[in-house]
């Protein structure tokens, strides 16, 4: 691979944005007291709601590739922290779901918010086209990280 084609060249690009979100989310955890894996957690659980699917513990633990030890102590951590809530479901009592707090969203808002505000001030500049282009490829790379990941 010719590290100094286009394709490389948003391979970096891609890398080097990735590396800021990570460093945001850390300094995220740092201010509020988190561990990174505690603000995983709330993204994926964020995510969730916004795709309509009800997250159980067991679905958390897949997600974030932990054990169920690991995932009761990371919601009984989030929960004492005000973050996060788990409530029966109605319609099996059996099983637990999880849900994200006011509170959490409200400190993400207040941290991120101005970064998302960066980003779509930055996106209002492309045409639907292009950004029907940027969709798609990030979609497909995080659909191949993800076939990446698995094996």
């Amino acid at each position: 691979m010719d590290d100094r084609s286009p394709v490389m060249g948003l391979v970096h690009l891609l890398r080097a944005v990735t590396v800021e979100f990570d460093v945001l989310g850390a300094e995220f955890a740092a201010r509020h007291g988190l561990h990174p894996t505690d603000v995983r957690a709330l993204i994926h659980l964020l995510d969730a709601e916004r795709a309509g699917v009800r997250a159980t513990p067991g679905w958390l633990g897949e997600q974030l590739r932990l054990n169920s030890a690991g995932t009761t102590s990371l919601v009984d951590r989030l929960e004492r922290l005000g973050l996060v809530s788990r409530s029966r479901d109605t319609t099996d009592r059996r099983r637990v779901l999880l849900k994200v707090e006011e509170k959490a969203t409200e400190l993400g808002w207040a941290f991120f918010g101005p970064v998302i505000g960066e980003v779509v001030a930055v996106a209002e500049d492309f045409g639907a086209g292009e950004l029907e282009t940027v969709r798609r490829f990030l979609a497909a790379v995080l659909e191949s990280v993800g076939r990446t990941r698995s094996s």
